[in-house]
């Protein structure tokens, strides 16, 4: 059998299963452990496979999302170096909330297996979650865009305004003097109520959105509690975003925040 003929039908049983363990998967395919490990590393890169202890989960992006899926490559190696930064702040029994932004999506994905409790207005996140058994899902109802699979409007917004986490984490599209934006005027309203939802509020962002303008302005750069970047961000934004009173986390060999 091919590689890559083999690796398809990998992916075909882990999502068609959903979790499925490495025994399992070896036998199922005639071939050893070590080779089903390797190939899972590979659909690790992927994004569409998650190793967790005992076995395999699938991760990948359903339905298909035009925008996301083009978004989601860009950067990549920056968005999960930030992403693997931003996990460290987040502890077992947590109450998290996810917006849908391609970097948190990238934290979620490093979160499938751990004891945690999801909010999320993002059906890709959601979908990494819907069958993991160790953390809680609850959904976000509202408007779906179908450029992103994010749910918004008054109908999230309402849902919000009844519960409570411990910690909010938000994706933007630029940072500049003025503070943080995004693109869509309905996000910006439920992301708004997103924070109003949580003790802390972080945003995930990579370094190449600051010095920067979107459509609709999400806060000032104070108006967030920690914010985790990059060790591309200038040293200039690096200042700014101190002396705003904002924690600074800077992902990558250079971090000395």
């Amino acid at each position: 059998m091919l590689v890559q003929e083999r690796r398809n039908q990998l992916m075909e049983l882990v999502r068609t299963r959903r979790f499925a363990s490495l025994p399992e998967l070896a036998e199922a395919l005639a071939v050893s452990e070590s080779t089903i490990r390797r190939d899972l590393d590979y659909l690790e890169d992927q994004g569409t496979a998650k190793r967790i202890h005992g076995g395999v989960l699938y991760s990948g992006i359903a339905p298909k999302l035009a925008h996301f899926d083009i978004r989601q490559p860009m950067r990549l190696e920056q968005k999960r170096a930030i992403a693997a930064r931003a996990a460290e702040l987040i502890e077992p029994g947590d109450t998290i909330l996810l917006d849908g932004g391609s970097t948190t999506y990238e934290l979620a994905r490093l979160l499938v297996g751990w004891p945690v409790h999801v909010v999320t207005n993002s059906l890709p996140v959601a979908n990494l979650f819907a069958a993991d058994a160790i953390s809680d899902l609850v959904m976000i109802g509202g408007n779906i865009c179908p450029r992103t699979g994010v749910a918004q409007g008054p109908h999230a917004d309402a849902m919000l305004a009844s519960i409570r986490v411990r910690k909010t984490i938000l994706s933007v599209a630029a940072v500049n003097d003025e503070g943080f934006f995004n693109n869509n005027c309905l996000l910006v309203a439920t992301e708004r109520a997103m924070m109003k939802a949580a003790d802390q509020v972080i945003v995930v962002v990579d370094s190449s959105k600051f010095g920067h303008q979107s459509l609709t302005h999400l806060c000032g750069l104070g108006g967030v509690d920690c914010l985790v970047v990059d060790n591309g961000i200038p040293e200039d934004w690096r200042s700014k975003v101190l002396a705003a009173g904002v924690k600074l986390l800077v992902a990558g060999p250079t971090d000395n925040a």
